[in-house]
């Protein structure tokens, strides 16, 4: 999201869905700021999506960030006649982060089998979604997102490739929950945090969470 934010053909909309999802969900877990989310995002799917067309009117590339599994519906056709991208990364370095704000994730909170589902409900649809993992960005951004761009028919530029340090205005209210490694970085690069554990505890999350992950990780594009 911080590198199409720099991009000036591109408007980025940062998780519009999470009210909805905050309000529609049967969740087991507390998100951090969910009454101020509640408070300042529309709760229902047609409101969102109202605001969404409002925006597309008036701009030509619309970068919608969402978590898989903030769409709640198993046939999302709302998502249809967009271009879908898939970010993934290893489950075992997902759970060690996300367990840093939510201590007990479940399988349903890190959003892996959703993305799966999704992957699958669209490519039977004929509109399979690109799928890009975060360890292939790093072995060369550049070159990276210059192929994703092609992909999506969205001109490149190197501004996407850096961004100043603290946050952008296109940040939601959960940024200070979420984003302290993003806020303290400028640009690409393996984060100190990578590689810390995941807690035992979660290894029963792990182990399903790898078969979801299994199907998205044949179908990943590939930074050659």
């Amino acid at each position: 999201m911080y590198s199409f934010a720099q991009n000036s053909c591109v408007k980025v909309l940062d998780e519009p869905f999470y009210g909805y999802y905050l309000a529609n969900a049967n969740l087991k877990v507390t998100h951090p700021g969910s009454k101020e989310i509640l408070k300042a995002l529309p709760r229902s799917k047609k409101q969102v999506l109202a605001q969404i067309d409002e925006v597309s009117k008036t701009n030509k590339y619309v970068f919608i960030k969402g978590m898989a599994h903030h769409y709640l519906s198993k046939e999302p056709a709302h998502i249809l006649p967009w271009n879908n991208v898939i970010l993934i990364r290893h489950p075992e370095k997902l759970l060690a982060s996300f367990s840093k704000v939510i201590k007990n994730p479940t399988l349903d909170d890190i959003g892996i089998k959703k993305a799966a589902e999704l992957f699958t409900y669209l490519k039977n649809q004929g509109k399979t979604p690109i799928v890009i993992d975060s360890d292939q960005l790093l072995k060369n951004p550049e070159g990276y997102l210059q192929k994703i761009c092609d992909a999506l028919d969205i001109p490149f530029t190197k501004d996407m490739l850096s961004w100043q340090k603290g946050g952008i205005q296109e940040d939601g209210i959960w940024a200070q929950y979420w984003y302290g490694n993003v806020h303290n970085s400028t640009g690409f690069r393996v984060q100190k945090t990578s590689n810390q554990e995941m807690p035992d505890s979660l290894q029963t999350v792990l182990d399903q969470a790898l078969i979801h992950y299994t199907i998205l990780k044949n179908h990943i594009l590939k930074n050659d």
